[in-house]
């Protein structure tokens, strides 16, 4: 567990193989002060325990779910199903059909459970959505993130020497 400031987000995965892809998200979190716990679970094997873990993640107030999986890529609308927290899921790499089927699984979740989705293995921008949406309630991290976008356009500008066409 990370903490920082009075944001709170959650990072759930399915597998502890998934860890080098999901840290990626608790980086980026990391960097914008985000305070954050980390749980591997599966929505297979051990569903009472995410059940619970839910709760008490609404319990001390976590105000955003990433959830990483692959294949069928449950986790996420199981979460989805058991709270009102917004997740967003990040399909994993995982199987014979590089991520898609998590995917497709992922961005096809049934109405009227939502589950928001990034690209296949992309935690950090799983992280980055997150942090827009606690910006909504939180100055200071919009404050961040506006200065983190402006610092990446002047670095961009100056590795391409203003080249245009």
């Amino acid at each position: 567990m990370r903490t920082g400031g009075t944001m709170k987000a959650a990072i759930i995965y399915g597998s502890k193989s998934d860890s080098t892809i999901m840290k990626k998200a608790a980086a980026v979190f990391a960097d914008f002060g985000v305070a954050y716990t980390a749980h591997v679970l599966s929505a297979h094997r051990v569903p009472e325990l995410l059940k619970e873990t839910v709760a008490e993640l609404e319990a001390q107030g976590t105000e955003v779910i990433i959830a990483g999986a692959g294949l069928a890529a449950h986790l996420p609308g199981l979460i989805a199903s058991l709270t009102l927290i917004p997740v967003i899921g990040v399909p994993i790499n995982s199987g014979s059909l590089g991520g898609m089927d998590a995917l497709l699984s992922i961005v096809q979740m049934p109405k009227p459970i939502p589950v928001a989705a990034v690209g296949v293995d992309n935690a950090a921008n799983a992280a980055y959505m997150a942090c827009e949406i606690l910006s909504i309630k939180y100055p200071e991290l919009k404050k961040a993130l506006a200065e983190f976008r402006k610092k990446m356009k002047a670095d961009f500008a100056r590795d391409t020497g203003g080249i245009e066409l």
